[in-house]
């Protein structure tokens, strides 16, 4: 029997606001434990929370980025459980009314296909502190108590693991666009629960979900959902049953091991936040926002290929890594060449980089000094080949391109008369090969390039060069 697995995922974006969700506390990752902290976040008795209202219109945001309805009233809710790092006994969030559902997000899958994933809900909620555990000691930081977060929980659209990564780095992507989250998954900024179930091929009927808790990376997601779907249908191929429960995924075994079986809704004892009037939010706000709305990765990519001539793939690159797509843009600003600038990031300043182990923030070379590099090979000051050992040196020193070639005497060679005299004295080496080269073996004007380019320290002039070669022969 062929098993087909039916995947939900439930994301947890942390909103890049200064403050938390419902006190003046910074968000701030990596401040000394327990500094970024007050009575509200603490749980303190007597005292009350106060809706961040930047952190609404950020959730508003992402909705309209998530294809979502945004409704104009929604409901705070006290979800009850017991954690070390819920000072509170409780965590502020959103469960009958949430702020916007009925939403949906298009992926591109590796055959060139496309599919979308519908969202059922996206709600703001404030997130738990954080456990750290060290040998047989366990401490707990408050810091991250009460920071907002989204949750945006899909609906059971997913078939396979490699969908559930490409639908989880295209929402990553569209956060950042829609400026809601920096979505770091390293820091916690971006948190997948995954529900998933397996059922025989062409059934409609769902099979025993499990949930996986808290899992961090991408490629983390995908091996979970390998390693899940296969254990479900082993043991149901075997004669077992799937338990509903929540297990957690080891990324150095690969495998998932059960936590607790799965609690359901009621166990949470939902009820409206007596201390938290509903959230109203006024249509021409929504519309306003709406209208503020920044370029979307979609839309990005249209412009690239059709105004800028790029091609798909280069396109692609420069869209999904919003900061390679900030900093091809901000060459641009120096010199309109867009095709060159695309080729000379994506294709040398990026190897240089991962050579080096830095991201394109940390760049020792900035968009006006790459946009420069481009502009001298332009304008034949320098040769393409010399201009790859100049953006080494570039990367190596932080210096502009003008710089190196000044210092190293780099400037290409494009006076005529000093190149025909080389070539002259070049050709005169080689009478043979001038021969076959006039009996039409045109492959030869590559040998004699390369003696120019070797005498002159690849400095000449290349289609200068191959000018006055012809000229000389005939």
């Amino acid at each position: 029997m062929e098993f087909e697995a039916v995947i939900g995922l439930e994301i947890h974006v942390q909103m890049d606001t200064k403050t938390k969700m419902f006190c003046s506390c910074p968000v701030e990752f990596g401040s000394e434990p327990n500094t970024n902290v007050c009575p509200v976040c603490l749980g303190l008795p007597g005292s009350l929370p106060v809706i961040n209202k930047k952190a609404i219109e950020y959730a508003i945001r992402a909705s309209l980025a998530l294809n979502c309805e945004v409704h104009e009233e929604s409901i705070f809710a006290r979800k009850n459980y017991f954690y070390p790092d819920l000072p509170k006994g409780y965590q502020i969030s959103q469960y009958e009314k949430p702020l916007a559902t009925n939403g949906w997000l298009e992926i591109d899958l590796p055959d060139g296909g496309k599919k979308k994933i519908r969202i059922r809900r996206l709600h703001v909620e404030e997130d738990a502190g954080k456990n750290i555990h060290e040998g047989n000691l366990s401490f707990v930081d408050l810091n991250r108590a009460g920071t907002p977060l989204m949750e945006i929980v899909t609906e059971p659209d997913i078939r396979t693991p490699e969908e559930a990564r490409l639908f989880l780095e295209t929402l990553r992507n569209v956060m950042r666009y829609a400026g809601v989250s920096k979505a770091d998954m390293e820091k916690g900024q971006l948190r997948c629960d995954i529900n998933v179930s397996v059922r025989p091929k062409g059934s409609d009927k769902l099979g025993t979900r499990v949930e996986i808790k808290n899992v961090n990376s991408f490629r983390f997601v995908q091996k979970a959902l390998e390693y899940e779907i296969d254990r479900q249908i082993k043991t149901i191929t075997e004669g077992g049953q799937i338990v509903q429960e929540t297990r957690t995924f080891d990324p150095q075994t690969g495998k998932t091991y059960t936590m607790r079986t799965k609690e359901e809704a009621e166990d949470y004892r939902y009820f409206p936040d007596p201390d938290l009037l509903p959230l109203k939010v006024r249509r021409e706000w929504i519309e306003e926002i709406k209208s503020s709305m920044p370029e979307m990765p979609w839309e990005r990519f249209e412009r690239f290929v059709k105004e800028l001539s790029l091609g798909e793939y280069e396109a692609k690159i420069l869209v999904n890594h919003k900061d390679l797509g900030d900093f091809f843009e901000e060459a641009l600003k120096y010199e309109k060449e867009p095709k060159a600038i695309a080729n000379w990031l994506l294709n040398d300043l990026l190897g240089h980089l991962r050579e080096k182990q830095i991201s394109i923030e940390e760049s020792p070379v900035s968009p006006k000094a790459l946009a420069e590099l481009v502009k001298l090979i332009k304008e034949g000051t320098i040769s393409t080949k010399i201009g790859k050992e100049v953006l080494k040196e570039m990367v190596e020193t932080g210096k502009s391109a003008s710089q190196v070639v000044e210092e190293k005497g780099l400037k290409q060679i494009s006076d005529e008369g000093e190149l025909r005299r080389i070539v002259e004295e070049i050709l005169s080496q080689f009478p043979n090969e001038v021969e076959r080269f006039k009996n039409g073996e045109e492959k030869l004007m590559g040998f004699f390039v390369g003696q120019v380019m070797r005498a002159t320290k690849g400095k000449a002039n290349p289609k200068l060069v191959n000018k006055i070669i012809r000229e000389v022969v005939s």
